[in-house]
């Protein structure tokens, strides 16, 4: 079938029609020379595992097991910029009950799901498809939900809103905890974080992706490589792999263990430690056979924080700040103007 056809999402694309080619404006091999070769290159076979916490002994283990646990916790940060979390104490009939519901999201009639449909970053409940936002050249192999669940918490009809409430209610409560041990690992006190960056009000998003089948994965993206917003993200999958991380020069797989949440560094922890974790640059790749859906919840401080370099990391005037102070909030919007190229704002 020729590959002009239009969808109103990529699911009823790829289901509703027998394609043999993508549209053009799924190609993503269309874009520049430069965005061509930030993307390029596919992830090893034989690479170095996505490093594990095991976040009991963080958070119950004796002294001298957490001690250790601090340490590569520091050392993943600084030098992979994220890690898989095992024994999470998330309860596994949860996980797979919020999966199930976002299936039952995007199986809902397009007209449904429309009901959804959002213009804007700050809208409380978003459903879309192709991108996030409307200055991207390419369209992405992808259609999402996006809610804020916190500060002030917002739901659809699916997922159930207590579901909704109790997942992100525990993502929350193990992100504080490993921000915790993040600020340890700085020689910080483990509530610093906390107190600096407000988290009791911190901004919370759960963001729903669905990466149907695709006849030419070659040419599609289902995210291209981009950072993370936030402090950290905690994503979870149906099984089905696609995420890679860019880890020293090379695209990684991440092949997640089963039942494991994968965290990673956003942004504004970058401008927090002064650049000592970065954020990592990620990207879903899509593939012919199987749907993948995944579960991002991002986790930032709260929208009115000014996220600076703290002051305990510049070694007294030592080491300069590298970035500039700025609002939660306003680079929320600074990201959303740059159609997820990169970084929005690096210093």
């Amino acid at each position: 079938m020729a590959a002009t056809l239009k969808a109103s999402t990529v699911k009823a694309l790829a289901e509703k029609h027998n394609l043999t080619e993508i549209p053009p404006i799924y190609n993503f091999q269309t874009l520049s020379t430069i965005d061509q070769a930030i993307a390029s290159g596919g992830a090893g076979e034989d690479q170095e595992p996505i490093p594990v916490i095991d976040f009991s002994l963080l958070t119950s283990g004796t002294p001298d097991q957490r001690s250790p646990i601090v340490r590569n916790l520091g050392n993943m940060c600084r030098d992979w910029g994220c890690f898989m979390v095992i024994n999470h104490r998330v309860d596994e009939g949860l996980i797979n009950k919020i999966l199930d519901s976002c299936k039952e999201f995007f199986d809902q009639e397009e007209e449904v799901k429309r009901e959804y449909e959002g213009k804007h970053t700050s809208d409380p409940i978003c459903h879309g498809t192709g991108a996030d936002a409307a200055v991207t050249e390419v369209l992405f192999w992808r259609d999402y939900l996006r809610v804020m669940v916190h500060p002030e918490f917002h739901s659809p009809s699916k997922p159930a809103g207590e579901v909704l409430a109790e997942f992100t209610n525990a993502i929350r409560g193990m992100v504080r905890d490993l921000l915790g041990g993040i600020s340890e690992s700085l020689g910080l006190e483990s509530s610093y974080m906390d107190r600096a960056l407000n988290l009791e009000s911190s901004l919370q998003f759960f963001d729903a992706n669905l990466y149907p089948p695709c006849p030419q994965p070659e040419l599609a993206v289902g995210l291209p490589p981009h950072t993370d917003h936030g402090l950290l993200t905690v994503l979870i999958q149906n099984g089905i792999n696609g995420l890679q991380v860019q880890h020293e020069d090379k695209w990684v797989a991440a092949n997640i263990i089963p039942g494991a949440f994968f965290v990673n560094i956003g942004d504004q922890l970058e401008v927090f430690t002064n650049g000592k974790y970065k954020s990592v640059f990620h990207r879903a790749a899509v593939n012919n056979t199987a749907t993948r859906i995944s579960i991002a919840v991002p986790n930032g401080p709260s929208a009115d924080t000014i996220v600076k370099p703290v002051p305990e990391l510049l070694d007294n005037g030592s080491c300069p700040a590298a970035y500039a102070g700025m609002k939660y909030k306003d680079y929320l919007e600074l990201q959303h103007g740059s159609g997820l190229k990169g970084r929005a704002w690096i210093i």
